[in-house]
């Protein structure tokens, strides 16, 4: 029997419906057809759900014809709204065709679905299941830290499990060594080694509407190349990778057309999964590079994009990292924000068309956001997800005094995480060394009291959010907020030492003092 597993009729993607406790794990085809009764996706790693959400944004694109480049701004928004008010989600018949179109088949002979069965006679060591798993060790990783597994007992992987784990390779590999891979016909001087996925070490945010539907259609935006404006020119063929032959790995890579190459065709990984005999597990697979040449630029559209003005131009603007010790709150006026030329930081250009949806839509609108926790080559530290509760409401274009309000108390609470840093800092210094110059060391109390610090602040932040507090309220708010940790870092060593007392209450006496300094806005921020 030759293995298979078809994405479009085996259970594969866990589903969140409402109707019954938990979820419950649903074909391709039939989350496609059923995603206007779906609440959400439930996959158990964010990585996982974050890239399958920009996958899925590219079949909806195609099944509802709002990737065709003719259509005007106008157009585009009209009939997403249409679609939108239907209500009766996508079309199942153009769903069937399209799945019949293209091969969606994990274990396929000649297109295994988002892999490339070259690497059979390409590669000749194959990387092991416990490489292909994110959440398995390999190598040399500690064994008392595998949860059971080793690279001595290589459990097999469910299917519908090492799909998962395909995806999360494709959006945030690692980069460094990998297999061997000899090309016919290469003549490179050495072999090229992986570079990291397209989203490694990054924060995704996704709008979420009441359906699966919803949401995938809020994902969406207009194509890039405006057919109104006449120096436009003629786009570029987009294509996802199962819809096209396999690429060339030695050839330039064509640019990142949306939405099919932008959202899945930047991959930097080359993957083929070992089926067992009926394809119901993976046992093994091959893992290495996919392209020599470097990657087309291109600007994620569920990214806020930072900008450092000091840094050359190659590397002024980047995605935001994900930050597992980072508060998501203090990303919100990022995502609110409208910004202009001058801006620090740029909202997901997702989040630009979301202004002409109906407005009962936008007052339900949430935010999901999945981070990843990496170094920029190999170490993975923690991936989270978390979803807002409705925020639309507060955008720029909607209530200006409210998207500034929230951007206000953001920086505010980052300025005092700076301040209490330095003037805890200072009181432990004059401490125990008081007749010494500080030198701005850390120490045990800024740990204590950033520690107090950031959940209170959290705290005070929607409160001053939701009872709309004006501009003169909101830096004595966490002024006191800040002082409130420095006692809690404080309070167990002022018996202690003979000059803790007085250190502690100067330090004190400066935070309340900045609350009507406004100098202080610009401290640095701190973690």
């Amino acid at each position: 029997m030759t293995p298979s597993f078809h994405l479009t009729t085996q259970p594969c993607i866990p589903v969140r419906t409402g109707d019954e406790a938990g979820s419950r794990l649903l074909s391709l085809r039939q989350v496609f057809v059923e995603a206007h009764h779906i609440l959400d996706l439930a996959l158990p790693m964010p990585p996982a759900q974050s890239g399958l959400l920009r996958l899925f944004t590219a079949l909806t694109a195609r099944l509802t014809g709002l990737d065709d480049p003719g259509l005007s701004r106008s157009a585009w928004t009209r009939r997403r709204r249409e679609l939108l008010n239907t209500g009766t989600g996508f079309d199942p018949e153009k769903a069937d065709a399209y799945f019949d179109a293209h091969v969606f088949d994990l274990f396929d002979a000649q297109r295994p679905f988002l892999q490339d069965p070259r690497l059979r006679t390409q590669c000749v060591k194959r990387a092991g299941v416990n490489a292909l798993a994110w959440d398995r060790p390999a190598g040399h990783n500690l064994v008392w830290r595998s949860g059971g597994h080793s690279d001595l007992t290589p459990y097999p992987l469910p299917a519908h499990e090492a799909f998962w784990h395909l995806v999360i390779h494709h959006y945030y590999g690692a980069s460094g060594r990998c297999s061997t891979r000899t090309v016919p016909g290469s003549t490179l001087p050495k072999a090229p080694g992986l570079t990291a996925g397209p989203l490694r070490s990054t924060l995704s945010f996704h709008p979420q509407g009441a359906t699966l539907f919803e949401t995938l259609l809020l994902h969406l935006t207009p194509c890039p190349d405006d057919p109104d404006d006449e120096d436009a020119g003629t786009p570029a063929a987009d294509a996802c990778p199962w819809e096209e032959d396999l690429p060339d790995p030695l050839a330039p890579l064509p640019p990142a057309t949306w939405p099919g190459r932008l959202l899945t065709g930047r991959s930097r990984h080359a993957l083929l999964l070992i089926p067992d005999a009926d394809g119901s597990h993976v046992t093994d697979a091959y893992l290495t590079w996919a392209h020599a040449h470097p990657r087309q630029p291109a600007v994620d559209p569920h990214h806020i994009i930072d900008t450092q003005p000091g840094k050359d131009a190659a590397h002024r603007s980047r995605p935001r990292h994900a930050e597992s010790a980072r508060a998501l709150w203090r990303d919100l006026d990022a995502l609110l924000l409208a910004g202009d030329e001058h801006s620090a930081s740029r909202r997901p250009a997702v989040f630009n068309t979301l202004n002409d949806l109906p407005p009962d839509l936008q007052a339900r609108l949430t935010v999901r956001v999945c981070g990843f926790d990496q170094d920029p080559k190999v170490n993975n530290h923690l991936w989270y997800t978390a979803l807002t509760p409705p925020v639309w409401n507060w955008a720029q274009e909607a209530d200006p005094q409210a998207a500034s309000r929230i951007a206000a108390a953001r920086i505010a609470a980052e300025n005092y995480a700076g301040l209490l840093a330095k003037h805890t800092k200072l009181a432990w210094h004059n401490t125990l060394n008081p007749h010494r110059t500080a030198k701005g060391r850390d120490c045990r109390w800024a740990r204590l009291a950033l520690a107090a610090y950031w959940p209170a602040a959290e705290t005070t932040f929607w409160n001053l959010v939701h009872t709309e507090a004006d501009d003169a309220s909101i830096r004595p708010a966490f002024a006191t907020t800040a002082a409130t940790a420095l006692r809690t870092a404080t309070r167990n060593d002022l018996l202690r030492h003979a000059h803790a007392g007085p250190a502690v209450a100067r330090a004190l006496r400066a935070l309340h003092a900045a609350a009507t300094d406004r100098r202080t806005t610009g401290e640095r921020r701190a973690r």
